[in-house]
């Protein structure tokens, strides 16, 4: 079976341009010692908005690979894909990850959910998780309530999984379940019995997507309870690691965190958790690269800059649309948004400030942030003239993807 490794990353490239830079920060991380393999990632929606092809994605990879001289493995995933967008991603993917989490809750045949829980009875009461600080409780009404909520999600998974076997044969693809694009959180016992529920479909998961609770707003860091998160980190942690020893799924089975990039103060919590428990991780960038190539063109100055702040001017008047398919996932204060005539004056150093994650800088502002991750959609229109910018500025561009995904991301998360 083709084998996810125990530390990989997520990398969205918007616009096909920065999978080299982005390579080039896995190097740094193997250079240190530390084996992070890149996974490029890109979904249906986000190929619909850029006008591009699941072809492009695996040939700008297989391009930096081979550029960079790189010997170790890397994926091309199908990212938040379902029955109904699979077909075009089959011939150019090795990694599917599988979205349904529009099927939680969804109505179940009666007869599944009884079949569910007489199969998995002997998970009623308590067990007691190695790694798990209390004991997870699942009375019987729980065992059935949590079937009736998920079953069907799972169903789901078995359905495109099996497609994509049908395609491409079984072991040939790696697969991730996401759960997380919902408003409620997969709780510990909730995850215990969807891995219970997907070795029953058959589903061979290698990877996981919980909803956590807190908000995993986009491009900024997270907004909850730290000490609630870490708990539920480990709890899931150890959930993972009993359910692989229970039940016939993949042994590198590992979280998968859809974290819309730069959750900077989770990152110590996490890489804590998973030294202690010996245990892998696959973190999703998202947008993170987007950004960093607005940024490089505003670092850049001259007509580098000017086109940053036409980017941000358009995202502005264009807010509403931008932020509609975003709703649940961003945080913007409209009063915090800089007026672009005002941004019209700012010089190179000011724009960068402004948009880049810093928050020990008083001039970071999160609601523009959180704009311009949401308007690649502009630069999309803008076509070849924003592609064209960003191969006259590539040298610094490049700079700020490499160092923001090494210094920002892998470092604190895979090497401290």
């Amino acid at each position: 079976m083709l084998t996810l490794v125990k530390y990989s990353v997520g990398i969205g490239d918007r616009f096909g341009c920065q999978a080299q830079a982005q390579l080039r920060a896995c190097q740094r991380a193997a250079e240190c010692g530390v084996e992070v393999i890149p996974v490029w990632n890109k979904s249906n929606w986000e190929h619909g908005i850029t006008g591009s092809e699941p072809a492009a994605v695996r040939a700008a990879a297989d391009a930096a690979v081979k550029a960079l001289g790189w010997k170790r493995p890397y994926h091309v995933d199908a990212d938040h894909i379902r029955l109904d967008t699979v077909d075009r991603f089959l011939a150019h993917c090795d990694f599917f990850t599988l979205d349904v989490a529009d099927s939680i809750g969804q109505p179940v045949a009666p007869d599944s959910v009884a079949a569910f829980t007489a199969k998995h009875a002997e998970l009623i009461g308590e067990l007691s998780l190695p790694g798990s600080a209390d004991a997870l409780c699942i009375p019987r009404s729980s065992l059935e309530l949590i079937g009736r909520k998920y079953l069907r999600a799972v169903q789901a998974a078995g359905a495109i999984y099996r497609k994509i076997a049908s395609a491409k044969g079984e072991g040939n693809f790696i697969t991730e379940v996401s759960m997380d694009e919902t408003d409620v959180p997969l709780s510990p016992p909730e995850l215990l019995l969807v891995l219970a529920a997907l070795a029953d479909e058959g589903v061979p998961v290698q990877t996981i997507a919980p909803r956590f609770t807190g908000r995993f707003y986009q491009g900024v860091d997270y907004v909850g309870d730290l000490q609630r998160f870490e708990k539920e980190f480990r709890d899931d942690l150890a959930v993972i690691a009993y359910a692989v020893k229970r039940f016939p799924l993949p042994p590198n089975l590992k979280l998968s965190i859809h974290c819309g990039s730069d959750k900077f103060s989770l990152y110590p919590i996490m890489a804590r958790a998973i030294r202690e428990a010996d245990a892998g991780l696959h973190l999703k960038t998202a947008g993170t690269s987007w950004l960093e190539e607005v940024i490089g063109l505003a670092e850049s100055g001259g007509d580098g800059l000017a086109l940053a702040k036409e980017i941000y001017a358009r995202a502005v008047t264009s807010r509403h649309e931008l932020c509609v398919a975003y709703a649940a996932r961003i945080d913007i204060d409209a009063a915090r948004l800089p007026p672009p005539e005002v941004v019209n004056g700012w010089t190179s150093e000011q724009f960068v400030a402004a948009l880049r994650h810093d928050p020990n800088n008083p001039a970071f502002n999160p609601s523009m942030r959180q704009l311009v991750h949401v308007g690649f959609r502009v630069a999309a229109d803008l076509g070849d003239r924003y592609r064209g910018m960003l191969r006259a500025c590539e040298e610094v561009v490049a700079r700020n993807v490499t160092t923001n995904l090494f210094e920002r991301h892998l470092r604190p998360l895979f090497l401290s």
